[in-house]
């Protein structure tokens, strides 16, 4: 979905905003078996949007917690965590960086580099919606994420290759 009039007319003004990490979300959806959802969170550790005169100069740096990652079952998160998947001890960070914004008839993304267990690669965030309000801004995106670009291969067949990651993200000037 492209960035709606309304959200273009209350786009905030150009400079540095600081990510609220208790205000944000960083949610993800999967499937194990092929069958059941597995839904869950991180945490925001830290963050930044940088909205300059035009979109397509403006960035986002944004890190989340790798052990944070919250599915509601614990054995299984404690075993995401591990050297299997995320190695939270060697990986303790998930980071994302854009450069810039882009706009084509397909809607509106940030194009950037998503770092996980220390592999970086290209990821495209499909953005939902933009408001400025004062000296807030609210960003509602979605992203799609192959774990296996970034060597999380472990379970092969039982859990899904594909997270799809919705966010909104809060920050304040």
């Amino acid at each position: 979905m492209a960035i709606s009039d309304a959200a273009e007319q209350s786009l905030p003004a150009a400079g540095s905003y600081e990510i609220d990490p208790a205000a944000s979300t960083v949610r993800f959806t999967t499937r194990a078996f092929g069958l059941i959802p597995v839904r869950g969170t991180f945490s925001v550790t830290q963050g930044r949007i940088v909205v300059a005169g035009t979109p397509e100069e403006s960035s986002v740096d944004v890190e989340l917690d790798a052990a944070s990652f919250a599915s509601g079952i614990q054995r299984r998160d404690d075993h995401v965590r591990s050297p299997d998947f995320l190695d939270v001890a060697r990986h303790p960070t998930i980071g994302f960086r854009s450069r810039g914004v882009e706009r084509s008839a397909q809607g509106t993304s940030l194009r950037g580099e998503l770092t996980v267990c220390g592999v970086t690669r290209p990821v495209a965030v499909t953005i939902d919606g933009v408001v400025g309000e004062g000296e807030r801004i609210t960003v509602n995106g979605a992203a799609s994420v192959d774990r296996y670009s970034f060597g999380v291969r472990k379970a092969r067949g039982m859990v899904a290759r594909r997270l799809r990651i919705t966010l909104e993200v809060v920050a304040h000037r």
